[in-house]
């Protein structure tokens, strides 16, 4: 009998990895639990969900099912809850109280600013919560800065403010926007309380020094105390936005800086005690000055990007999770992959218009032409729609993960992707008592 692991809340990345890494097809048996925060109906689960509870839950099933680790990539719940479960059933795991200091974007900065000061960008606490329904006191930084939750996801209610006025728009929400925001919170609320010392409220904001540069993502590992690097990836916006376009690997950046940013996010994992699991840190490099500042630390792997290191490497970041989870040593291969670059696109509308999941012609055409290609959709309708294009600034509705030879052969391969796969319904006409269809884009 295979030895079984509990996996808490998995998505659509985690099933990419489970058919692509050997460690999941072959060595292990899967125990799923939770659901999923992009589903419906899944996601209805964050307005009764006690997470609390659910840790019991899921030690009794642990215990029940003899697993041999816990594993979760989810970055709103699985982390935190994954690490009080495998601590309660004595498994090797990450340390909880690291994931709630890497997740409160507060007591990170506070715990990098005493080991790695020139890492942090100006911050503060903003005078109130979004909670609250009026803006009130002074602002702990000068005009323009940027807004974030100390605790969010998916870069949900972060905005760059450059008035007061522009504070107060962003802070005023609809009683069920309100309610909703607040749910997805409480479960890291909850549990973060259990850990001295750590009670400023989930529900704060923070104020921070507008940051420029290069933005990359370093992802790797500690085993015991022991680190271990997947490799840095360029995060690379659409123009004029905030809003992530793709994400690439290998990064563009110079070998030296990349040094440098390892180095930057090894110290920054130190810092707050992180000695045991994936870990994702998101940092600016500024070409310039050759600076580099920590935008966000998520302790747990990268989801999204494990596609793209195996597309490259040959080795598959979620190999290097299990075995971690089970207490094994982990192993990893470099540049021993099927391809030389892969990117993570990110597929985004500016103005809430409707969105559809391919059609089976478009799904057919994808898996002949581009039978590496992982597309992912997150079609919403009505008010989901409206919410995340007013929480993010844009809706996205679809990622593709795509491997090239180069750089510009993927960027090839995606336009070509770009021409076959549409997310918009055919127009529907009437020609001489014919109904004809004209796709968006092919109409010459």
């Amino acid at each position: 009998m295979r030895p079984a692991l509990l996996w808490l809340f998995p998505e659509g990345w985690d099933q990419v990895a489970m058919r692509e890494a050997e460690s999941l097809r072959d060595r292990y048996d899967i125990v799923p639990a939770g659901f999923d925060l992009f589903r419906f109906p899944g996601n209805a689960n964050i307005l009764w969900f006690d997470a609390r509870r659910f840790v019991e839950r899921m030690v009794a099933l642990g215990r029940r099912r003899g697993v041999a680790g816990v594993v979760s990539t989810h970055e709103q719940y699985g982390a935190l809850i994954a690490a009080n479960v495998a601590r309660r059933l004595g498994l090797p795991g990450t340390d909880p109280r690291s994931v709630v200091v890497a997740q409160h974007k507060y007591y990170a900065r506070r715990r990098l600013e005493q080991v790695r000061p020139d890492l942090v960008p100006p911050y503060g606490l903003l005078p109130q919560t979004f909670a609250d329904t009026a803006v009130r006191g002074e602002v702990p930084l000068p005009y323009p800065f940027f807004v974030k939750p100390v605790k969010a996801a998916y870069s949900v209610l972060a905005r760059r403010i450059d008035t007061r006025e522009d504070l107060a728009r962003h802070l005023t929400f609809r009683p069920w926007e309100r309610h909703i925001i607040r749910r997805l919170v409480r479960p890291f609320d909850d549990l973060m309380r259990e850990h001295e010392g750590i009670d400023v409220p989930a529900e704060a904001m923070l104020a921070e020094g507008l940051l420029d540069g290069v933005q990359v993502n370093v992802d790797g590992w500690f085993d015991r105390g022991a680190p271990g690097v997947f490799g840095v990836v360029d995060s690379i916006m659409y123009p004029g936005t905030q809003a992530f376009a793709r994400f690439e690997y290998p990064s563009h950046v110079p070998e030296p800086a990349q040094r440098r940013l390892v180095d930057a996010a090894l110290d920054t994992m130190r810092a707050i005690g992180f000695d045991h699991g994936a870990f994702n840190v998101e940092l600016y490099w500024r070409p310039d000055d050759d600076s580099i500042k920590v935008i966000e630390i998520n302790p747990r792997l990268a989801s999204q990007f494990g596609d793209l290191y195996f597309k490259v490497d040959g080795s598959h970041p979620y190999d290097v999770v299990t075995a971690l989870a089970a207490g094994e040593r982990p192993r990893w291969t470099r540049r021993a992959g099927r391809w030389g670059a892969a990117a993570s696109f990110v597929f985004r509308e500016f103005d809430g218009a409707v969105k559809t999941v391919p059609d089976r012609s478009s799904l057919d055409w994808l898996a002949s032409h581009h039978p590496d290609a992982h597309l992912q959709t997150y079609i919403k309708r009505g008010n989901s729609r409206w919410r995340e294009t007013r929480w993010l600034g844009s809706y996205r509705y679809a990622i593709v993960n795509l491997g090239g030879t180069d750089h510009e052969d993927l960027m090839r391969r995606f336009a070509d992707l770009e021409r076959h796969v549409r997310f918009e319904r055919p127009a529907r006409i009437i020609v001489g008592g014919r109904v004809d269809e004209i796709r968006p884009g092919n109409t010459g």
